[in-house]
């Protein structure tokens, strides 16, 4: 066995000496290129070895690629403007130093290509070294740009290097979250922000045009991703922070200015969510609208359409649509009548067992706060929760009675819910309509609060309790239902049980001496031994 391990411990020095030679070459050929043109053709040798299948000399490929291409561009040996083919170079009556400059050019082309091919990498270090790759040739571009800008729209900045990078990120078939939390640190640069921006948009529309706005979950879903780790400033002195600064009229650069990133930004979002979403994207989106989004749009209220369709998916979307409707009326004015029409709706049986319940009732006390709202509305959300709460389970109803008693408080002229007049010998139909959707028409106000009435009877005690406060009046503060929005069925069971013992009672009064008498003689008046 020793001489097999002697064997192995062998062949893995060669494996070892020969990456180190490789990688000693390719830096050698680097250098070559770079201290003599004559040598040029070695550059062939270094593109090879980046189509290599080895993760270790793909990665020392692309820092040798890095450095020699870099170079060059620092020392403007590569061809400036609309690049000829390389058969039109070599027939045309050019110069030795423009052939060189346009094949070096062509061989830097076929770089960025490869290095585009490597951001869909199986290996993620593959891919990290290929993005930081591409994104200092970006910054090397922008100090010494290969095209011909329109100088009053995009400045001496590498647009379409942006463009096609931001294409292989937003990959239709591979999730490149990895990647693009990786690619976060450069979107801190101003004006790489602002072209990423630019590109999303035209990304998005071309993408979801084609595949006629049908859902592209994945797609979409790295979209998202990139999208939510962009966060613009609140104020122009913050944009300090850029890849490529302008020699001249830096001032009246677009992406110098901050009216032109929040204009940028509100088309990318409302681009991407004018198409339909995978139904676990819309709860996302929903998450960051009112902190991450809303606050760099200039038009706000341009979210409508999508919190309008948000609204239609149903369930926990259907709420935090409203969430974002009523930041929306709060705090940009929006004029929305149907608001409490849709969450009037949203009060269904259902809505004590889903898990968001505690956020639920947390946002209807908030959307409800208001002293100004009419009565007749209040009346219809106050009385459809009591007739939920029959069927309602314990840990619900400590939310809902404390929840219709603010709401009675709030409004003193929904008292008339409460005190009507007595009618217990007469059956009579309520006229409250459950089934109808709009809350003025319910006929609320009409009704009373019978169902309280009934709960006063429930099988558990605190439950009882609550119920009973109806009966006197009730106090100015209002109950606060925090405390009870998480509380659990176990949680109340474990409360019960850990209450304190109550002493024990006297079962008689008279301490009984014999079997069939004593305590009163009871049984002995009716029993007896014979």
């Amino acid at each position: 066995m020793a001489p097999t391990k002697k064997r192995n411990v062998s062949s893995a020095k060669t494996n070892q000496q020969s990456v180190k030679k490789a990688k000693f070459d390719i830096n050698s050929k680097v250098d070559s290129v770079l201290e003599s043109k004559k040598h040029a053709n070695d550059v062939f040798d270094i593109l090879e070895v980046l189509e290599s299948e080895k993760e270790k000399d793909i990665i020392s490929a692309v820092s040798a690629c890095s450095k020699l291409f870099c170079t060059l561009l620092e020392r403007k040996e590569l061809f400036k403007g609309k690049l000829p083919g390389e058969e039109e170079a070599l027939s045309g009556g050019l110069s030795a130093e423009d052939k060189y400059r346009i094949f070096m050019r062509h061989r830097y082309n076929s770089c960025v290509e490869m290095l585009l091919e490597h951001l869909s990498h199986e290996l993620h270090g593959v891919k990290e070294s290929a993005l930081c790759c591409l994104m200092k040739f970006a910054a090397v571009e922008g100090q010494h740009p290969l095209e011909d800008l329109d100088w009053s729209e995009h400045y001496n900045f590498p647009r379409e290097l942006i463009l096609a990078l931001v294409e292989r990120l937003l990959s239709k078939t591979t999730d490149n979250s990895l990647l693009i939390s990786r690619f976060q640190e450069f979107l801190e640069m101003e004006d790489v922000r602002y072209y990423v921006m630019s590109s999303v948009r035209e990304n998005v529309g071309k993408v979801m045009d084609k595949n006629k706005g049908a859902v592209v979950p994945i797609y979409q879903g790295n979209v998202f991703t990139l999208m939510s780790n962009i966060s613009v400033p609140s104020k122009e002195s913050e944009l300090t922070n850029f890849m490529v600064k302008q020699e001249a009229k830096h001032e009246d650069w677009k992406a110098a200015k901050l009216i032109e990133h929040k204009r940028v930004f509100e088309r990318m979002w409302l681009g991407f969510l004018k198409y339909k979403l995978p139904s676990n994207m819309y709860k996302k989106v929903l998450v960051i609208l009112h902190d991450s989004i809303l606050p760099h749009m200039s038009k706000p209220t341009l979210m409508i359409d999508f919190l309008t369709a948000a609204y239609e998916v149903g369930g926990a979307i259907s709420l935090l649509a409203l969430n974002g409707l009523f930041v929306l009326i709060h705090q940009h004015n929006l004029d929305y009548p149907d608001f409490y029409k849709k969450l009037y709706n949203l009060l269904e049986p259902s809505v004590f067992h889903v898990k968001y319940r505690a956020r639920f009732f947390h946002l209807a006390n908030i959307f409800l706060s208001s002293s100004h709202l009419p009565v007749y509305l209040v009346a219809a959300f106050a009385k459809r929760l009591a007739r939920l709460a029959l069927t309602a389970p314990s840990t619900a109803l400590l939310i809902v009675l404390p929840f219709i008693y603010n709401l009675i408080r709030r409004h003193p002229a929904c008292r008339i819910l409460i005190h009507k007049p007595s009618t217990e010998d007469e059956p009579l139909e309520d006229p409250y309509l459950m089934d109808e959707e709009d809350p003025v028409e319910c006929c609320a106000l009409e009704s009373s609060l019978w169902e309280i009435k009934t709960l006063q009877k429930h099988h558990h005690p605190d439950v009882a309790k609550a119920a009973m406060m109806i009966n006197n009046p009730l106090p100015e503060q209002e109950d606060d239902i925090s405390e009870v929005l998480e509380i659990t069925t176990y949680e109340l069971m474990e409360r019960d049980l850990k209450q304190s013992q109550m002493k024990s009672i006297p079962l008689e009064f008279e301490t009984a001496t014999q079997l069939l008498q004593g305590g009163g003689d009871v049984l002995g008046q009716h029993f007896c031994l014979d």
